[in-house]
């Protein structure tokens, strides 16, 4: 028995050093991966913070960060070569509709139900991430569903940007964020309504409760809602303030769909950060607007979609006639802004248009208005400022999440370029392979 005794703890000593030697060959191994080093060489590099082309960068990567902008191939155990190609920081949507479809419109919609547009969501995020945009704020979902596919991107299980969400779009009674297409008899009402400042104020509290990092309110009428006039107010002053109010005191930030001047007026002057579309805004919305420092949103680049393929996709002709009222109106407006200096962010209502082409937007900026590297700025380190981003995202910067991706030539002399996006690379990985 004692010889027994002795040969069963051999042997258990044995196992366990056997065990130990395991564990340490996978932490080295692990320690090894973590520590591995990426440098990616290109013949150029926009700076989006200095506002210039730097020439022949080598950016090297560690741990999914930016380490260097001028390191040399020794640093590194993974090269990644892109000669003949300009890199850009990944670039930030600021309005899409992940979980929505450019062939459901109207009608249709009432056919699709929310798990399905959530699984939906996962095919559309993929095609939003490959087509260069890293980044994305979704305003306005139902039943929290962009709130989970967030999640699940954060926790690795889909592929996509990385998400920043509202939950229901908060609106009035009968209002553009409210479903309106059916008759009276079936009861039907978005989960975003609310009237009254106080209610308005009770669904804050519930978005952020459920996960909302935005709060998303409807301050006009839409061109795609039915029975809405694209112009009109419809949240008073007395709500917009409570909703703002509610938001802020909770850090958390708001954006106000807005057409007319009259709401666009109004949202500015209850503090929301953002107006989005601001087709209307007339000269006192400009004034406001570069005085308190809100940003305008604006997604000039859908129209030709609505009025070129809407009505195939199941657009009522209401809305159609209303966006042919509207959008010839907000690009002139959109160079008016520019022209006045007003703060802007590249938002496109992706989801009403196809994803994974949102950035055909920024040729659109550049044609009424801006230069290259302002339309760059809008969708990459302005966005990043309005989301609370700018020290993780928004450039190629050291200490930055290492969001890059890459175009054949130089975005600066053809910003139509980023229509074909050939490179993405979200915190360190790379998503899309230029081959």
């Amino acid at each position: 028995m004692p010889r027994f005794a002795n040969s069963l703890a051999q042997c258990t000593r044995v196992h366990s050093l056997a065990q130990r030697a395991l564990l340490a060959s996978i932490v080295l191994l692990f320690t090894s991966f973590a520590s591995a080093q990426t440098l990616i060489k290109a013949d150029a590099l926009v700076d989006v913070v200095g506002k210039r082309l730097i020439q022949e960068p080598t950016v090297l990567i560690e741990d999914g960060r930016i380490t260097s902008l001028n390191a040399n191939d020794a640093q590194a155990s993974t090269i990644i070569d892109l000669s003949g190609h300009t890199l850009l920081p990944g670039l930030i949507d600021m309005h899409v509709h992940m979980t929505g479809s450019a062939d459901e419109h109207g009608y249709k919609r009432l056919a699709t139900s929310q798990t399905r547009a959530a699984l939906r969501g996962a095919k559309n995020a993929e095609r939003t991430l490959l087509a260069g945009v890293t980044s994305a704020r979704n305003l306005g979902a139902p039943g929290f569903i962009d709130v989970a596919l967030r999640d699940a991107i954060n926790e690795g299980d889909v592929i996509g940007p990385r998400m920043f969400v509202s939950g229901p779009s908060l609106g009035i009674t009968g209002g553009h964020c409210d479903n309106n297409l059916l008759p009276y008899e079936y009861q039907a009402q978005s989960d975003g309504v609310a009237d009254g400042p106080w209610e308005v104020a009770k669904l804050v509290r519930r978005n952020i409760k459920y996960g909302a990092d935005v709060i998303k309110v409807c301050a006009t009428g839409g061109v795609l809602s039915k029975g809405t006039k694209v112009g009109v107010q419809q949240y008073s002053l007395e709500e917009l303030k409570s909703v703002v109010d509610e938001a802020h005191r909770r850090g958390i930030t708001v954006a106000a769909h807005a057409h007319g001047a009259e709401g666009i007026n109004a949202a500015i002057q209850a503090g929301v950060d953002t107006i989005e579309h601001a087709s209307f805004i007339d000269e006192e919305g400009i004034r406001l607007a570069k005085k308190n420092g809100t940003v305008l949103s604006m997604d000039i680049y859908v129209t030709e979609f609505i009025l070129g393929e809407g009505e195939k996709a199941g657009i009522l002709e209401e809305s159609l006639e209303k966006e042919r009222k509207t959008g010839g109106t907000q690009r002139e407006n959109f160079r008016k802004a520019v022209q006045a200096g007003v703060p802007m962010v590249m938002g496109t209502d992706a989801g009403v248009y196809p994803h994974g082409d949102n950035l055909y937007q920024l040729s659109r900026m550049v044609e009424f208005g801006m230069t290259p590297m302002q339309a760059l700025r809008a969708a990459s380190i302005n966005a990043a400022k309005v989301l609370n981003q700018e020290e993780n995202i928004g450039s190629v910067s050291v200490g930055k999440s290492a969001d890059l991706i890459a175009v054949k030539g130089n975005p600066l002399d053809n910003i139509s370029l980023l229509e074909d996006v050939v490179f993405v690379m979200k915190d360190g990985e790379v998503v899309k392979s230029a081959e």
